[in-house]
C-alpha cells in the first residue's frame, strides 16, 4: 500500500513490480490472506522527481517530521502484504526493510515508542515516517497531525524478525508483555488507560558521554541532550504470526525548542558547497555550512534554517526541490 496524500502531480517511473523484486513468499492464513506479509526490500524509485533507494540499513538513525494515517487504510493490504490495522503499533518508511522495528521519539515532548514497519511511505516532501493513527496518539501528535520526530531502528530485533519473515514462520517472540522486566529497567513504571487498551508508561535517565545502540552494544556518539534508548528489550505480542511491539511508551529527556531546517545536501568537496549556496542565493535564501563527519567522511552540511514552522519548511522544501535540488529534506537539529 503506497499512500499519496499531500503530493501534487506523481510520476511513479518505477512499477510496484520492481518494488517486490525482493519479496519473499507471504505465510498463508487460514482466510487465505497474507496477513503475515513477506520480506521485502525493493529496487530505486523515484516519485516526483526524488529518488529512493530502499536497503537493509542497520545503522539508520534520523530526525525529521512524521505524519500518521489511519481510517482510509484500516484493513487494507501494506506494501509488504501485511493487513493494516490502526490501532496497531505500524509505520510506513520509504526505504527501510519490512519488517524491521524502529523506535521513534517525538522531540516535542520525549514520548518514545517502538513501531512495526510494514509499508511504503510517505511521499509528502519532508516526512520521514507515517505513524499508525495508534502510534500517533500515544506520541501525541495525532491532533496537530505532525512531529518533530528522532526514527532509530532496533538492529538485532529487526534481523530476528527479517529472518523470520523470510522463511515464512512465526516470528520470535521477543519479549512477553506480562513478562519480567528487562535488565537495566528505567525507573517508574505508571500503568495507563488508553483508547485502544493498556498503556505502560516508563522513564529514562541521560547518558551524558555515549549511548550504546540497544541491539548490539556498540558505542555511539554522543549528541547533548539527544534522546537516549530505553532498553534493548521489545516488549509485545503474536498475532497471525507476526511480532506486533505492546504500547510501552519510554518518556526520554529531549533538548527544547529542536529547531526545523532544510538542508540542501552534505558535500564532499567546496565546489560543490559552492554550486549549492549560488543556486540557493539565486532563490533569495542565504544558506549556512556546518562541518559533520560520516563513514569517516568529512562533509559540509548546506542548510536553509533555523525555521519557525512545519508549514514553513514544507513550503521551502518544495521551493528548493523544484529547483532542482531534489536531495534536499527537513532536518531537525
Amino acid at each position: 500500500m503506497r499512500r499519496w496524500r499531500g503530493v501534487g502531480r506523481i510520476v511513479v517511473l518505477v512499477g510496484v513490480a520492481t518494488l517486490a523484486a525482493c519479496a519473499q513468499k507471504p505465510a498463508g492464513t487460514g482466510s487465505g490472506l497474507p496477513t503475515s506479509g513477506i520480506y521485502k526490500v525493493g529496487k530505486p524509485y523515484q516519485i516526483a522527481g526524488v529518488w529512493y533507494y530502499p536497503k537493509e540499513d542497520y545503522t539508520y538513525d534520523e530526525t525529521g517530521i512524521a505524519s500518521w494515517y489511519g481510517p482510509g487504510f484500516h484493513e487494507k493490504n501494506t506494501a509488504n502484504g501485511e493487513i493494516y490495522d490502526q490501532d496497531e503499533l505500524t509505520a510506513a518508511h520509504r526505504t527501510l526493510p519490512m519488517p524491521s522495528l524502529v523506535r521513534v521519539t517525538n522531540l516535542d515532548n520525549g514520548r518514545a515508542i517502538v513501531v512495526r514497519v510494514n509499508d511504503r511511505g510517505p511521499y509528502a516532501n519532508g516526512r520521514i515516517i507515517d505513524m499508525s493513527r495508534r502510534g500517533a496518539q500515544l506520541l501525541g501528535f495525532d491532533g496537530p497531525g505532525t512531529a518533530k520526530v528522532r526514527v532509530q531502528i532496533l538492529a538485532e530485533e529487526s534481523r530476528a524478525i527479517a529472518a523470520a519473515a523470510r522463511q515464512g514462520t512465526p516470528a520470535p517472540l521477543l519479549a512477553e508483555i506480562d513478562g519480567p522486566p528487562p535488565k537495566a529497567a528505567p525507573r517508574g513504571r505508571i500503568e495507563v488507560s488508553g483508547p485502544s487498551g493498556p498503556v505502560t508508561m516508563v522513564s529514562a535517565s541521560l547518558q551524558s558521554a555515549s549511548t550504546q545502540s540497544a541491539s548490539t552494544g556498540a558505542p555511539r556518539p554522543a549528541v547533548v541532550g539527544a534522546p537516549v534508548p530505553p532498553p534493548a528489550t521489545v516488549a509485545g505480542s503474536m498475532s497471525e504470526g507476526r511480532f506486533v511491539p505492546a504500547p510501552v511508551v519510554a518518556q526520554l529527556p529531549v533538548k527544547p525548542q529542536e529547531a526545523i531546517y532544510v538542508q540542501v545536501g552534505a558535500y564532499g568537496s567546496e565546489e560543490n558547497v559552492a554550486k549549492a549556496r549560488a543556486r540557493l542565493s539565486a532563490m533569495g535564501q542565504r544558506a549556512s555550512v556546518s562541518l559533520t563527519r560520516s563513514g569517516g567522511m568529512s562533509l559540509h552540511r548546506v542548510r536553509v534554517g533555523p525555521l519557525d514552522s512545519v508549514d514553513r519548511a514544507d513550503t521551502l522544501l518544495n521551493q528548493i526541490i523544484q529547483a532542482g535540488l531534489t536531495e534536499a529534506k527537513i532536518v531537525v537539529d
